[in-house]
């Protein structure tokens, strides 16, 4: 199930998108404010984002706005009420992969979702020589079994390329799961990755079955595996090496025949010599590491991939979409920080504004930059976020495990940022 943010004041409002996304096949997080979406969340553990409009503090457009800033490029659905069709237009130059006005059917909902969500097509546009020969590597390597660590930037396609090894793979037939380690909370993940019995914890109401289990005789896709909490690597370490499992609440061992396929945005081999991932972990998984470059390293790609997501939309929408030589050359010159996936976007976008089939170089487009933080009324988001951190551990007596609970973060996150803001050898 993808991660799915919702951030929305209305109670009401955000319970039925939350119900809406569910039907849907997706996992919503329901947030009530922005401002806390920004200092609680990485927003690139999700999906797809859903934004009401009209909200204190922030508004929608503010949002998106910052979220740009910080060099996020998930797409982004914007709710928005009528006689404000101004500002979905503005919310679409500014990056939003499309709005909706209310009221809306869940079938509408739906189908925009549909739309944007980003592709799992397992076919690899490759014009680029660097795309080639990874290509051509992707193949053989489908071939065998061997366990396949994806390094890359975010959105340069990672699960595509693992989805890719599934299909060309002789456990083709049996299931491809995947589960994104960074988008589960630490006490959820090991239930979603081993199972429980019934019985097991509070909460636990019926048997589960696990990640590992679902992907018997199949591959296992772990998404930003880096995220992982520390003392769940050894686990996940055994299941590895033992070809077992063991269900929370369990009386025996579990015989699984699991590919592994791990993925992750961080040099795993800096995450090990800074203490947070497992080395002999790390051994298991970059059995055979394949780095997949970020676009700005294969521009022979652009124009290919650009083709490709628009014969997808020209077939879904009816319609004979082209790319003008003016529009070429736009998408060639500018800068994809986000990657294939940002590409992708893009081309929806515009496709959705277009006035004729023909697709032309936006007019007016907001221009992305990273370097300058928000100002809001209480200083930048950083400070905001400092303010919130710190007031929060002396709260508790500068217990980390406390204030993290407290702030619905990890204790590593928390200790991450002591050490950027130079506290790190601060007592508890």
């Amino acid at each position: 199930m993808k991660p799915v943010l919702i951030v929305d004041d209305e109670a009401h409002m955000a319970e039925a998108l939350s119900e809406a996304v569910k039907r849907c096949g997706l996992l919503p997080t329901v947030m009530n404010s922005p401002v806390d979406a920004l200092l609680k969340l990485n927003l690139l553990d999700y999906s797809l984002i859903l934004t009401d409009m009209k909200m204190p503090k922030m508004d929608g457009l503010e949002f998106l706005k910052e979220i740009r800033k910080r060099g996020v490029f998930v797409p982004v659905i914007v709710i928005t009420g009528y006689g404000t069709v101004e500002n979905a237009v503005e919310a679409m130059k500014l990056g939003a992969a499309d709005y909706l006005m209310k009221p809306f059917s869940f079938e509408a909902l739906k189908s925009v979702i549909e739309r944007i969500m980003p592709s799992e097509d397992t076919d690899l546009v490759a014009a680029a020589p660097v795309m080639k020969k990874l290509v051509a590597m992707v193949k053989e390597v489908a071939a065998s079994d061997i366990t396949v660590l994806l390094t890359g930037e975010s959105g340069t396609g990672k699960e595509v390329i693992a989805r890719h090894i599934h299909k060309h793979s002789l456990r083709s037939s049996a299931a491809f799961v995947a589960i994104n380690c960074a988008a589960i909370s630490e006490s959820l993940l090991e239930s979603e990755l081993f199972g429980h019995e019934k019985g097991a914890f509070t909460g636990a109401s019926e048997k589960r079955i696990g990640k590992f289990e679902l992907a018997n005789k199949g591959t296992l896709l772990l998404d930003e595996v880096s995220e992982m909490a520390f003392q769940l690597q050894a686990k996940l370490l055994r299941a590895i090496q033992e070809r077992e499992v063991d269900r929370i609440g369990g009386k025996a061992p579990i015989p699984v025949d699991t590919r592994i396929i791990a993925t992750t945005n961080k040099d795993l081999l800096q995450e090990v010599k800074a203490g947070r991932f497992r080395e002999d972990l790390f051994y298991r998984l970059n059995v055979f590491p394949i780095r997949i470059p970020p676009l700005r390293e294969r521009k022979e790609d652009i124009a290919p991939l650009a083709e490709f997501f628009i014969a997808k939309l020209s077939a879904k929408m009816g319609r004979g979409y082209s790319m003008s030589p003016e529009f070429s050359r736009y998408l060639q010159q500018r800068q994809w920080n986000g990657n294939v996936r940002e590409l992708e976007n893009f081309i929806y976008r515009t496709v959705v504004i277009a006035k004729s089939e023909t697709l032309l170089p936006p007019e007016d487009e907001f221009e992305y930059k990273t370097e300058e933080p928000r100002e809001t009324p209480g200083g930048t988001v950083k400070d905001m976020e400092r303010e919130l951190i710190l007031s929060t551990l002396e709260e508790t007596g500068w217990n980390k495990t406390k204030a993290a609970e407290k702030l619905g973060l990890s204790v590593r996150t928390i200790r991450n940022k002591l050490k950027e803001y130079d506290l790190d050898k601060k007592d508890d």
